[in-house]
């Protein structure tokens, strides 16, 4: 197992690249830079702290037989390309059957939040995403879909602004029936 680096040498590395750039990591305004930095990054890759089944594990079987779709729409969420470390701004949709119990929604944008809290692939958060809910509630199934704007394209490279990427993954009744997959997607499409 890799020895996690100290806070010292986190704040190191921040110095260098601030050096790299060709800015004086000793000037008034950033001389504090490389602790800040650091801080931000144990806020924003946090998710490598939180387990999405801890944070599914208590659930509520007092549902009255409740066996209609469940759906979280438009859950804001920032993560990170892993390939540019720039971000990925989006918004996730998820919804789930019941098999006889539910959890909190809360839980289901933190869910979102833990994963989404690391660097990532949208297609991999997508798939996480869908596969912890699946696993841990053992519903019916699972639809997630993810609309964002990655950041690594539109702010470098093809410069290309405006651009969306969308995923999806349907798991259970969402992948084998396509009623539960189109009202899934209505349902999202309400009120736009």
């Amino acid at each position: 197992m890799r020895r996690k680096p100290t806070r010292e040498q986190a704040e190191g590395a921040v110095r260098t690249l601030i050096e790299w750039i060709g800015e004086d990591p000793d000037r008034e305004g950033l001389a504090d830079t490389p602790a800040r930095v650091v801080r931000s990054y144990e806020e924003l890759f946090g998710g490598y702290l939180s387990d999405p089944a801890d944070i599914l594990a208590r659930t509520f079987d007092e549902v009255e037989a409740y066996d209609e779709i469940v759906l979280l729409k438009g859950v804001r969420f920032e993560s990170f390309c892993e390939h540019h470390m720039l971000p990925i701004i989006g918004t996730a949709h998820v919804a789930y059957y019941p098999r006889g119990r539910v959890v909190g929604i809360s839980k289901l944008a933190r869910v979102i939040d833990a994963y989404a809290r690391r660097m990532q692939i949208q297609e991999r958060l997508t798939a996480q995403i869908a596969g912890a809910i699946q696993s841990v509630l053992d519903p019916l199934g699972v639809a997630v879909m993810i609309e964002s704007e990655h950041h690594c394209m539109s702010t470098r490279g093809v410069r290309k602004h405006g651009v969306g990427m969308v995923t999806t993954r349907m798991l259970g009744c969402f992948k084998e029936d396509p009623a539960h997959r189109r009202e899934f997607l209505q349902l999202i499409r309400q009120g736009d």
